[in-house]
């Protein structure tokens, strides 16, 4: 997605969501990104390639701290494969897993890879709008569908009306808040302007937060076929 969702788009939920995502990701990208895990005792910091394709792959490989680096996350579509150089070995995570806390941070594996799980398995409503930055910002609920597989009884999104996500907020089946994401800096990458710093806030866990960097991007670049193979997880070829 590049550019402005245009003028029909201001009153489709579902489109502005679907600008998001594609401002995102885009239909391939790779990109640089640093991580921080901070408690209220200490603090980590990570960097990470990563490369996605399409809605339904991605790989995130950590390239330092040493002791963590080749530690990578491959998704092909509802599949999570993890690598643990120590141990050698790729374990397939089952989706009883996907939720859970990746790399000790506050983000899940799901949150890898953007998982569309809100575009399918959501209706979406804008519940209001407001103004930042010269831009409108739409406030988008989006509660699930009958019956659908998902985590959350809710989440709230706000978007502006070029796509940019600002923030992603979770709720529980008794519409409580678990966590948060806001987009903390909106800057120019890639040739878009991107949520370049993103904060992961738990709600029930004072001074815990992850925050995500992104350092460099491309999008819509040709990506080999191979990065996202189970061989290139474990023996990496870039």
């Amino acid at each position: 997605m590049t550019g402005s969702p245009g003028v029909g788009m201001a009153a489709d939920a579902t489109a502005l969501i679907r600008a998001a995502f594609d401002n995102w990701r885009a239909n391939s990208s790779e990109s640089t990104v640093t991580m921080t895990i901070h408690r209220p005792g200490w603090e980590r910091h990570l960097t990470m390639k990563g490369w996605t394709q399409g809605h339904d792959k991605a790989l995130a490989r950590f390239t330092a701290p040493a002791k963590d680096a080749g530690n990578a996350t491959l998704k092909l579509g509802k599949t999570t494969l993890i690598f643990n150089p120590k141990l050698n070995q790729v374990i397939k995570l089952p989706a009883s897993m996907l939720a859970q806390s990746w790399m000790g941070s506050d983000f899940s594996y799901n949150d890898l890879s953007k998982a569309e799980d809100i575009l399918t398995e959501y209706s979406h409503k804008i519940i209001g709008t407001g103004h930042a930055g010269g831009h409108t910002v739409y406030s988008i609920e989006a509660l699930p569908k009958p019956g659908a597989p998902v985590v959350w009884g809710k989440q709230q999104v706000k978007v502006r009306d070029d796509g940019v996500l600002l923030q992603e907020t979770f709720f529980d089946q008794d519409m409580r808040v678990v966590r948060q994401m806001t987009t903390d800096k909106v800057g120019r990458i890639g040739g878009r302007d991107y949520p370049v710093v993103v904060t992961m806030r738990p709600a029930a866990k004072k001074g815990q937060w992850t925050r995500l960097d992104t350092t460099a991007a491309r999008f819509n670049v040709p990506i080999p076929a191979y990065v996202f193979t189970r061989s290139n997880l474990q023996n990496p070829r870039n």
